[in-house]
């Protein structure tokens, strides 16, 4: 398999993939892949699909976040 050297990738790029490797418990190398191939071909399979993004939506009740506050419109004047 043909391997890929980077160079003068800066600090903070370096602290935040070695972070995220940890996250994940993986190698820098093997995470340094991952981004790479999401990257590149897409994260399709680590997105949710719009049904469990829908479902993963805390419940706050029936039509809780629609209700109307007391003061409602302005006096109509004749």
């Amino acid at each position: 398999m043909p391997q890929l050297l980077v160079r003068n990738v800066e600090d903070k790029i370096v602290k935040k993939l070695k972070e995220q490797a940890g996250k994940h418990g993986v190698s820098v190398e093997e995470e340094h892949r991952r981004v790479l191939r999401a990257a590149l071909l897409g994260a399709s399979k680590e997105r949710p699909s719009f049904k469990e993004f829908l479902l993963s939506m805390p419940d706050v009740g029936n039509d809780r976040d629609f209700e109307r506050g007391l003061q409602v419109g302005r006096p109509v004047k004749l």
